[in-house]
């Protein structure tokens, strides 16, 4: 079976309908800031489409809308966190500068996000990082600096730089700005499915950005709705981390899925957004995410980034979809 589980969430927990009520102050806050922001990155950012897969649905008996994150602006969700936390600071600083830590996807949405709205930066990158996603960012003026092995260091040092400069740092992950920003998709998503039931979310799982923003938002509106991260086996941090209870590091391995590859911050506030609002942590094998993508592309004629979004095409029922009719 694919997908295994990971263990770290609490499966088969359902919650009841108390909304915003039945969370903590951070994930509320977390929510409030995405309704706050949510036209200004609008002004900049798409509102993609979300869509049915009737091939999967054949496959697996089950309903699965896709969230097109893949149409939006630079072709990631990234430029959405980036937009929020540019909109947050004042001109002044964004004159003086910003300073980004990516493996390519964040530091685009930091690139367009500046000719947006106005500013300079530097995007710093690990070795490993995509010569093609590296080259995307060069193209839109912004200086790109090789910082570090991996994406956990690179971030380090590249805080460490902004201090040192009086530059305002932009995490990928690791900043409510950030992840309120993310929580727009999760806000659309409530919004397109105009009242029809649905009854888990799945999140591809990084740093746990993404995650913490749509948890969020989805748990405010639709408290019953599972929500499920989705992480490459092959490097997982985040998941080990809510199951150890603290920042870990592991022993990652190379993994198609690049944009969720990387270790997680010391001090995260995704980790216990992410305990409180993950259910259920799914480990994707490198076959199963190849697997996918080839799906996308042979039924919906659309090429996607490697994301552990959903199970292969060989067994599409993970452990927790006999329990889902829409997810």
């Amino acid at each position: 079976m694919p997908g295994r589980s990971a263990g770290g969430g609490r499966p088969g927990r359902r919650r009841g309908g108390t909304g915003a009520r039945g969370l903590s102050a951070l994930a509320r806050q977390a929510a409030a800031k995405t309704r706050a922001v949510s036209g200004k990155v609008h002004d900049h950012a798409v509102v993609t489409p979300l869509i049915g897969l009737a091939a999967a649905r054949e496959e697996c008996g089950t309903e699965i809308l896709l969230k097109c994150e893949h149409q939006q602006r630079t072709g990631s969700f990234k430029v959405r966190g980036a937009l929020a936390k540019l909109l947050s600071l004042a001109e002044a600083q964004r004159d003086r500068g910003v300073v980004s830590a990516s493996s390519g996807n964040h530091g685009l949405g930091v690139a367009y996000a500046l000719a947006a709205v106005g500013g300079t930066g530097i995007v710093c990158v690990p070795e490993h990082a995509s010569p093609v996603k590296v080259a995307a960012i060069r193209r839109y003026g912004i200086d790109v600096r090789v910082v570090g092995q991996e994406s956990a260091e690179t971030e380090r040092l590249a805080r460490l730089w902004a201090a040192e400069t009086g530059m305002s740092y932009i995490s990928p992950y690791n900043d409510l700005d950030v992840i309120a920003g993310q929580g727009t998709v999760g806000e659309e998503i409530v919004q397109q499915l105009g009242g029809r039931a649905v009854d888990a979310v799945v999140v591809a799982v990084g740093g746990g950005g993404l995650i913490s923003g749509i948890g969020a938002a989805i748990r405010s509106a639709l408290p019953g709705v599972r929500v499920i991260g989705a992480s490459p086996a092959n490097d997982a941090a985040m998941a080990a981390s809510v199951r150890a209870g603290k920042v870990v590091q592991v022993d990652a391995l190379p993994t198609i899925s690049d944009g969720t590859a990387g270790g997680v911050e010391e001090g995260s506030i995704t980790l216990p957004l992410c305990t409180e609002l993950v259910d259920e942590w799914v480990l994707v094998t490198e076959p199963e995410i190849c697997s996918a993508l080839r799906f996308m592309i042979d039924t919906e004629h659309q090429l996607i980034e490697g994301q552990p979004r959903w199970p292969s095409r060989q067994d599409w029922k993970p452990a927790w979809a006999p329990a889902a009719r829409r997810w």
